[in-house]
Order: structure tokens, then sequence, then C-alpha cells
């Protein structure tokens, strides 16, 4: 198969899908790659190293592709790579197509294959390409609220740990997931106080029995989130509906019963968000306030840390994208029929129920459309 890697052109997305030892793994199967000339720079990773791995490396990104049989990605394809689009490509990224019905509209009228990294499910259930980028998203969550409750960058002056005689932040979090989970034990390195809200039970008790009883944990009730956001310094939204629209938890009214200069940092943005204030911004221009709190809703979090980024998603993504070259897509998913669900979009039908939901769409089983 002929694997395409292209650079990717969301602001300041300096992630890269795939590196030089799964160009090297990919070769030695048989598989011929095509990087575009530059796709890795951003992740400390140059031309030459591809070239020794084995890729060749191209100079246009059109070239790529044209040329490839499936393009490798991290983020959804944008406008001006709709051109490139056309029948039976296979893209392998995170789309996120929930809150993006343009997208959704453009990848069905092209008949692509699409196949999203954020709904592959593991054997036990869990969402093993999703994964590793919500454990660098929920870390920098904190990280960066912690710098935007800094007066010089607007908050209210918070150190999040405290000082001698001197009450700690007080850090919400929403969900229990993956997000909540490092979010709340970077907050907590901080010495911040830390309250979890979730709609799962059983989540929060993983959370306690992991966390010990250095967290305060409540079911997420709207009354519960009100009660909790009138004393939070940072809130950080890290819920999750696979493949579908984040729920609105925090209402516009909510914001006024916050502490003015408080900072929201809404992980879920991906998914459209799970503060009705919210809206995608970028790492060039990542804050907006209303009602005088601060909103840091950046779409690539780990885009900002990409080093670190490339080397986790790539670890997780590169035995998915193997099985898919060596088998073919269609075999891959009767093997694997938790990457089955990974498909998004087959061939001019919408595949993934929750997207179809949120967008108002009919929608076809991944098992009907590949027979």
């Amino acid at each position: 198969m002929i694997i395409g890697v292209v650079k990717e052109i969301k602001e300041q997305e300096n992630r890269v899908a795939l590196l030089p030892a799964g160009v090297r793994t990919l070769v030695a199967s048989g598989h011929r790659v095509l990087v575009e000339e530059g796709a890795g720079r951003g992740s400390g990773v140059g031309n030459t190293q591809y070239r020794v791995a084995g890729a060749e490396v191209v100079a246009e990104a059109g070239e790529v592709w044209r040329r490839a049989e499936l393009v490798v990605k991290v983020k959804e394809p944008l406008p001006p790579e709709y051109p490139y689009l056309r029948e039976d490509l296979i893209i392998f990224t995170y789309l996120h197509l929930a809150p993006l019905p343009e997208l959704t509209e453009v990848l069905l009228a092209a008949k692509v294959i699409a196949v999203a990294y954020e709904t592959v499910l593991g054997p036990d259930g869990s969402l093993p390409l999703l994964a590793p980028m919500s454990e660098v998203a929920g870390r920098l969550a904190v990280q960066v609220g912690a710098h935007y409750l800094e007066r010089e960058h607007g908050g209210r002056g918070i150190l999040l740990g405290g000082a001698t005689g001197v009450e700690p932040g007080r850090v919400v979090i929403l969900g229990g997931g993956t997000v909540g989970l490092n979010a709340a034990r970077i907050a907590l390195g901080m010495g911040a106080t830390v309250r979890v809200l979730a709609r799962s039970l059983e989540k929060l008790a993983r959370l306690k029995a992991q966390l010990g009883g250095r967290i305060e944990i409540a079911v997420a009730t709207p009354e519960h989130i009100s009660a909790a956001l009138a004393g939070a310094d940072l809130v950080v939204g890290a819920v999750l509906v696979v493949g579908g629209q984040a729920p609105k938890l925090i209402t516009r009214a909510m914001l006024a019963t916050m502490p003015k200069r408080a900072v929201i940092v809404d992980v879920a943005i991906d998914q459209g968000g799970c503060c009705e204030t919210s809206h995608p911004t970028t790492h060039h221009a990542p804050t907006y306030e209303v009602d005088e709190i601060i909103h840091y809703c950046v779409a690539n979090m780990p885009g900002a840390v990409p080093r670190t980024s490339t080397q986790a998603l790539t670890h997780v993504t590169l035995p998915y994208l193997k099985s898919i070259a060596d088998r073919g897509l269609v075999a891959a998913a009767r093997v694997d029929p938790g990457l089955a669900l990974g498909i998004n979009i087959w061939r001019g039908a919408l595949t993934n129920q929750p997207v179809a939901e949120a967008q108002g769409r009919e929608w076809q089983g991944v098992g009907e459309v590949l027979g």
C-alpha cells in the first residue's frame, strides 16, 4: 500500500502522524511511504531522517494526496485540503465530526473512507488512540490554567498551590475519564484543592481509589456543578461522549456565579465544548473573555508540546496503520471489530450513530456497509 504523510496545516499544529521508526516498520513490510517535505519539522524530525528510514520525501502536499492510497494525519482535513479528497481514498486521523457538519458533508460527497482515531475501541472498551492525547491534554489543562490565573495574563492572581497561611487555589474538573484523571493528578501535584464531578459513579469511585482522599467527588448534576463553580478558580471541561457532541454542562448563567477573572479550560472543545459560551480558539490567540471569565478553548492542545505528543500518538496508531496496510481496511476491520468502529465515513455513507444524531443525518451500521 502507498501511505502518505502530509504536513499539518491547522494553525500551529506541530505534530506529525508518523515518525521515521514507523516508516521503517512499514517499508520493511513492503509498503511505500510518501512524506511531505518538512512534515516532521515541528516535532524535531528532519527530511533526512525520513529518507534514511526508507520514505520518499515529496516537495508538494498535493502530490502526496494524489499518489497515496491511505493518508495518515493528526487533525481533520481543512478547506485547502478538500480538493484532494477523492473516492476510495482512506484517511486515518482525528476527525471529531459531531460539531463539523460542513466537513461531514464534504467527506460524504467525496466518497472517501474516513477512519477516526477517537472512535476506535480496544478489546476492553477503552479508546486506545484517544487516550494518549487525552492524557497530554489533561495535564496541559492545569498547566495553562495556572498560567492564565496569573494577574499578568488577566487572571485572578491566584497561585494554585497557595502559600504558608494562604489557602490553595480551587480546581473543578468536569469529567472522570482520562482527561479528568490526569488533570486531577497535576492539580493535586501543584497543591490545589480539587473537586471532580462526573455522571458515572463507577468513574468517581475509581478516581477516589486512585487518588485517595485528596480529592472531593460529586455526581455531575446541574445543582452540584453550579455550587462547585461558585468557588472555582480554575475549571477544566473534561467530558466526553464517544463520537458525539459534548453536553453543555456550564450555562451562560452559571458564569455569573463564578469568581471574576477565573479560568475555564474547555478540553471538550474538539467535540463542541461543554460550556455554552465556548468556541474554538488557536494557540496564536488561545483565550477570550465572557462575563469576566477567561475561556481557553484551543482545539489542538497537544500541538503545544509536539515532541511529547507525536511520540505518544504514533506509538499507539502504528499497529493499526500497519494492520490496515498489510490486510486492507475491510479485512483489518473484520479481524478487529474495534477498528471497524473507527470507520465514520464509508464511500458516501455516514457510519457513526452519535455523529448522525448530532447532525440530524441518516446513518448505516459499519457491518452493513462492509457486507
